[in-house]
């Protein structure tokens, strides 16, 4: 058996919860490599990453590199003699990183490569509308997430799943993923499968403009836009009465098909209740956040405002 010394690298909350596994399996973590700290916030004070925070909770060696290629930083890392490194949520890594260790870097990836390959593969597996999804651990390469997979482990997604639900049941099943790699590593039982060069379903960075809601999809279409959206960063529309326009964050939905007369995107309120068509029913709205305002549930908003029958989204 071999003894494992790992370099981790990560630096969202996802990335937390796996390290936290491995830590617990009893497997010697020798480093930490996260992002470094950001002005944030109206203070703008500088903030560290969720990895960074739990890392010096459990007093683990940290590097906070700007350039992956300084010198500096290599010298660091080749110091902490680690045989293995793990990846998760980081960042693309140069070669003369990715090759140091003994037994190589590995990546767990939130889907079941080849898909979504990229930035945010639980809200497209959502947004699309996927039945499936899960993770995946394999071996790094020169290109984003196209190397040898070493195991895959597969997930339900539930009809009324959010990316934030879908997110924790991932973490959880990719801290079981990565604890299985790590036992076949150590034992050298690792057998791997080259990928597809061609990826079929891309999970393309996150934006303003492939966050926005278009009213003319079918209904499933836009609640499957919202909810893998939810609840960051947030689907939007435009909210149109008269002469005011808000830029509206849409967080909770249900979505009825049926019948109507309504134009897509048409705003219908009635008994505190607020609803959108689409061309083949409704997206009825259960909370949302306005401009400079916080998240709140609709009825809560419609004490507030009123919207005339003209009222639309676009």
């Amino acid at each position: 058996m071999k003894k494992l010394r790992i370099l981790f690298m990560g630096t969202p909350d996802f990335a937390v919860g796996i390290l936290d596994t491995i830590l617990k399996n009893n497997f010697e973590i020798v480093g930490v490599i996260t992002a470094p700290d950001k002005p944030a916030g109206r203070g703008q004070k500088l903030s560290q990453s969720a990895v960074k925070t739990y890392a010096l909770q459990h007093q683990l060696p940290i590097l906070q590199p700007v350039n992956l290629k300084a010198p500096e930083f290599l010298e660091e890392l080749r110091s902490l003699n680690a045989n293995l490194q793990i990846v998760v949520a980081f960042r693309m890594l140069p070669e003369l990183v990715w090759k140091m260790p003994e037994l190589g870097t590995f990546n767990l990836h939130a889907s079941l490569l080849p898909d979504y390959r990229g930035a945010a593969p639980i809200n497209w597996a959502i947004m699309n509308g996927e039945t499936k999804t899960g993770v995946s651990t394999f071996f790094i390469d020169e290109k984003i997430d196209t190397g040898a997979v070493i195991l895959r482990k597969e997930i339900a997604i539930t009809p009324d799943e959010t990316a934030g639900t879908l997110h924790d049941k991932l973490m959880h099943l990719g801290s079981e993923a990565v604890i299985e790699t790590l036992h076949l590593i150590e034992n050298n039982k690792v057998t791997t499968e080259i990928q597809p060069e061609q990826e079929t379903k891309t999970a393309y960075k996150l934006n303003k403009d492939n966050c926005k809601i278009n009213w003319e999809l079918d209904g499933s279409a836009i609640y499957n836009h919202i909810r893998g959206l939810h609840p960051y960063p947030a689907a939007w529309t435009y909210f149109n009465d008269g002469a005011h326009q808000w830029n509206v964050k849409i967080f909770d939905v249900i979505y009825t098909k049926e019948k109507h007369n309504h134009a897509p995107g048409s705003i219908i309120t009635e008994k505190k209740k607020l609803k959108i068509a689409t061309k083949d029913g409704f997206i009825e709205i259960l909370s949302l956040q306005f401009p400079g305002k916080k998240r709140m549930a609709t009825a809560d908003l419609l004490n507030g405002i009123s919207l005339s029958d003209k009222a639309f989204c676009n």
